[in-house]
């Protein structure tokens, strides 16, 4: 049994998503970091950043923070979305560390500017605008004549997806990047996605484009 501390956004998302599709049994933990939760001492003691999410294997005795090392860890103890090894698993790993160090960041600046705090800072809303519409078409191209980002479905899927599903926080049409669309529909129609959504509660149904 796997303990998940999560909570509703992109990087929790991305840990229930692949939990409900690898089938591993797992309590949920709501960590409101709305209200400060993550930085209760109880929390603090087992996150090292106090920050989500972070499991707790039962089975094996790891704890583990930081969703790549955690959606890695997950893949490889179910065998599956994750090659075991060679250019396959490199590839999906590649994409996996452009979702962490590239379109996360970036787009969670795009949230703070342009959908929080908007009409604030116009240079840092014209650099996260631009950047985000790069990195949209950036993984457009790379759907170009492919259905998933790396080969088969698999953790890079997973990590990408859930910011892609705050789209409209970034003040992006999805209609202007057609393979993106295409594959945010699919993965959106799928069971677990659906149910990896909803964790730790639901918020409202996944979101699509008009």
């Amino acid at each position: 049994m796997i303990d998940l501390y999560t909570w509703i956004t992109p990087n929790g998302l991305k840990i229930s998503i692949l939990l409900e599709e690898l089938g591993l049994p797992y309590t949920v933990h709501s960590v409101d970091i709305t209200t400060g939760e993550q930085f209760a001492p109880d929390f603090a003691a087992i996150s090292p950043s106090a920050k989500i999410p972070l499991i707790v294997d039962r089975d094996t005795g790891l704890t583990l923070m930081e969703s790549g090392a955690i959606m890695i860890y997950l893949a490889d103890r179910a065998g599956r979305l994750l090659p075991p090894q060679g250019a396959s698993r490199l590839n999906v790993i590649e994409w996996l560390m452009w979702q962490i160090g590239n379109l996360g960041p970036t787009l969670g600046h795009a949230h703070n500017f342009l959908t929080y705090n908007p009409g604030k800072a116009a240079y840092a809303e014209d650099i996260f605008r631009t950047e985000t519409r790069r990195l949209y078409a950036t993984l457009d191209a790379r759907l170009a004549g492919r259905r998933y980002v790396a080969g088969d479905y698999s953790i890079a899927d997973i990590a990408i997806w859930p910011w892609i599903s705050r789209f409209e926080r970034h003040k992006t049409n999805l209609n202007d990047f057609a393979n993106v669309r295409r594959w945010y529909l699919e993965l959106a129609d799928r069971p677990a996605v659906q149910r990896g959504y909803s964790v730790p509660h639901f918020t409202g149904d996944v979101p699509r484009p008009a």
